[in-house]
């Protein structure tokens, strides 16, 4: 297993060291200019207000991408067409252990309707919208890449 990415580091963990692995199933949709979806985060939640992709939890005996389409009919009320896997983040953030599944959406239906009083932004690199989630930033660091961009450009926050 490779090291997770650790947010926060100075903060205590909860739950300590041999924290479960939370698998949480990420939508990066992409309209065919290249701008992708940020959302912010609800009230309530952890990180609240911090700008990340949509997603959610994947429940017992739900695969990535089932999750995936209940977690954005839930929050954001667009259905996903196909859900192509991309990569995989492990991040350590002080009220949990997330593995990040990241899929790439190119084809949904339905308005953006943000279900939990969140804000929405589509962005392009350099992002304008702060602050990014620490699980966001190696997406951001992936754009950067496939599109030629130097890593100090992808956040103008």
């Amino acid at each position: 297993m490779t090291s997770p990415l650790i947010a926060d580091p100075d903060l205590h963990r909860t739950g300590g060291s041999d924290r479960p692995v939370v698998e949480v199933a990420v939508g990066v949709l992409l309209r065919p200019d290249g701008a992708f979806l940020l959302t912010s985060r609800p009230e309530g939640k952890a990180y609240a207000g911090y700008w990340e992709f949509p997603g959610g939890k994947v429940e017992p005996g739900e695969t990535v991408e089932q999750a995936l389409r209940r977690e954005l009919i839930e929050e954001i009320g667009i259905r996903i067409g196909d859900a192509q896997a991309w990569r995989t983040e492990l991040v350590d953030y002080p009220h949990a252990l997330v593995r990040l599944n990241f899929c790439k959406v190119f084809d949904w239906v339905g308005e953006l309707e943000m279900r939990e009083s969140q804000k929405f932004a589509w962005q392009q690199l350099p992002v304008n919208v702060a602050p990014i989630l620490p699980g966001t930033v190696p997406v951001l660091d992936w754009f950067a890449e496939e599109r030629g961009y130097q890593a100090a450009t992808i956040s103008g926050a």
